[in-house]
């Protein structure tokens, strides 16, 4: 065992050494990326408009610059989402290009899943060779909270792109300690910053310790390396601060979460501490304890709840098991071991990024779930393919049949909670488990012609129950605030999306000739409005209605001026929630105009 496991570990090929790389892998490596592209795309405008919040976000950009650059959820520029732009960028050109539907806004995200597979491949390659780039990537592509979120409008799909990325920059900055390199990461983790803030930092503990551990260089280069991509993850994330912040408040959107219309203050504040430690911020509140919506109960066991389980734990078990195993194994070789660093980086990130989910006391939703999902699978291919290396040795025999066990059970245990769905997968999937895992144990492989079958049955057996939940989830629709992946057709949790609006308002605010053809409290009815007539609409208060914009006062002199055509009750959303001001208007309008009713909804008619 010791022979085998604690010799310097060497790739079996490098992306860059084309003459040695096996017949098989080019084409394989391109079917991964066919079979993962059909997966995202197929039927992608089943969803509609997905989460109608970003989806009128995404809309405006289509239609207003400026509504592009800060985000803002109207063209009109009331209020920016309570997230930074970069996600709304892709989405946004898109449908300049394109004409902005459903389909168009969903492309980008399926390309980019696409794109994280093709990374994640790369970046295990280089050092644990194809196979397991092959199976961290098809991993990653199956898993549910990937299948979800590669095919739906949230910032995620952006984030775990870049997060990915990072990574593959980093696994090149270690080959030979390249500042060049490294600094790549950092600009790539700037714009997860831009796409998700904080929570795009999570991975920044575990690639400063692979380079400060594994570079091949002086401690002195790696501190001056780390510090050369510290400054380009400051530049590349706060020059969009910068410009925000200092832009004239007057001229631009409020800023949708913050408290004091800063984007500071929505990464300090509602998108940082507010999310580990709960609290308010422009007028959002706190986790909701074990409402799975939310993530349930904080703990170590969060991650295999009801909340967490089914989107990303299928081959969490055996990653953990993997990774103790690997470093165990390993704990002898020399300091810039690649195999090591690759346990060190992808563990760390794991580790690091779970820990954090696991016992955040603000807001945290299941699909968060997604940034997990590139370690977990890296984990296993590596630990998975060195722990085969050394099969001819007990140890690292019985750690693998165990990572095979071990998943087999899990995902027997997952597959339950949705009981009355294909029962026979779970059953098939916990035998065969069972069987390949003896057979793994005892020594099977020793018969040479069995050898690739046990090979092929342990990574079936591994992906099956990710598999089956992973491509269930990709062919039904979802929607809704707080999607959760799986067979069942639906919202998932959080605020509902608005009613469609009836043909008659559609055309009356088609009509319009305003700023703003219409004005509605929060965005639950005023996305309905803008996504069905493509006309720009006031989501007075923004997301739940509780952030301040407009005022009162504001809303007063946009009517005077004649902006505002129409003024749609019961809109959806918080009306006048902490620190808004929609009470307020609702009374104004409700005092100082006449209401009709078109298509079943209230009316007031605003123009001069």
């Amino acid at each position: 065992m010791t022979a085998t496991l604690t010799a310097p570990a060497r790739p079996e090929v490098s992306t860059s050494d084309s003459a040695t790389t096996p017949r098989w892998v080019r084409p394989a490596f391109w079917g991964l990326l066919l079979a993962t592209a059909v997966l995202y795309l197929w039927n992608l405008g089943a969803s509609g408009y997905a989460n109608s919040f970003y989806a009128e976000a995404a809309q405006a950009g289509s239609m207003d610059w400026k509504a592009w650059f800060f985000g803002s959820l109207d063209p009109g520029n009331t209020i920016t989402v309570d997230k930074p732009p970069a996600a709304l960028w892709l989405m946004g050109l898109s449908g300049r290009i394109f004409g902005f539907s459903g389909w168009s806004m969903l492309v980008p995200q399926a390309l980019l899943g696409v794109g994280s597979v093709a990374l994640l491949y790369a970046a295990v390659r280089r050092w644990s060779g194809p196979g397991a780039g092959l199976l961290a990537g098809a991993a990653l592509a199956v898993t549910p909270v990937a299948a979800l979120m590669f095919r739906f409008n949230n910032p995620d799909a952006l984030l775990t792109f870049l997060l990915v990325l990072g990574a593959y920059c980093v696994v090149r900055a270690l080959e030979k300690a390249s500042p060049k390199w490294l600094a790549f990461a950092g600009v790539a983790i700037g714009f997860g910053f831009l796409t998700k803030m904080l929570q795009a930092f999570l991975v920044l503990p575990a690639f400063a310790l692979v380079y400060l551990l594994a570079a091949p260089a002086g401690l002195g280069r790696r501190l001056l390396h780390l510090l050369g991509a510290a400054v380009a993850v400051v530049v590349s994330a706060g020059w969009f601060i910068a410009v925000a912040d200092l832009w004239p408040a007057s001229s631009r959107p409020y800023i949708g979460g913050s408290t004091d219309n800063t984007v500071l203050d929505l990464a300090l504040g509602y998108n940082g501490l507010g999310r580990i430690f709960g609290g308010n911020g422009g007028g959002m509140g706190g986790g909701m304890g074990a409402n799975v919506g939310f993530g349930g109960e904080t703990g170590l066991g969060r991650m295999f709840g009801e909340s967490f389980g089914t989107e990303v734990s299928w081959l969490l078990p055996a990653a953990l098991l993997g990774l103790v195993a690997g470093l165990w194994f390993t704990r002898g070789r020399p300091r810039a071991d690649r195999t090591r660093a690759a346990l060190v980086l992808w563990g760390g990130w794991l580790l690091v990024t779970a820990l954090v989910f696991s016992y955040m006391e603000g807001t945290v939703h299941p699909y968060y779930a997604v940034a997990l999902a590139p370690s977990i699978t890296a984990l296993v291919a590596i630990a998975g393919r060195e722990l085969w290396r050394g099969r001819a040795h007990l140890a690292p025999r019985l750690v693998l049949a165990a990572m095979v066990a071990v998943t087999a059970v899990w995902d027997y245990i997952l597959l339950d909670r949705s009981s009355s769905w294909l029962p026979v997968i779970r059953w098939t999937i916990l035998v065969l488990g069972i069987l390949v895992a003896t057979g793994i144990a005892v020594g099977v492989h020793e018969f040479r012609r069995v050898t690739r079958a046990v090979a092929v049955a342990a990574v079936a057996v591994g992906l099956s129950g990710t598999l089956a939940f992973g491509v269930a989830t990709a062919a039904v629709p979802h929607s809704g605030s707080i999607p959760v992946s799986g067979p069942a057709t639906g919202m998932g949790f959080g605020m509902p999306e608005g009613e469609a609006p009836s043909a008659d308002l559609v055309a009356l605010l088609r009509s319009s000739t305003e700023q703003w053809a219409a004005a509605s409290h929060g965005t639950r009815g005023a996305a309905s409005l803008q996504l069905s007539s493509g006309k720009s609409v006031m989501p007075i208060g923004g997301f739940n209605g509780g952030d301040p914009a407009p005022t009162l006062a504001q809303f007063q002199q946009y009517v005077a001026e004649g902006r505002i055509g129409y003024y749609v009750g019961e809109g959806g959303g918080m009306r006048g929630g902490p620190g808004g001001g929609g009470s307020e208007i609702a009374e104004w309008v409700q005092a100082n105009f006449t209401a009709t009713t078109v298509g079943g909804q209230t009316v007031y008619d605003l123009t001069p």
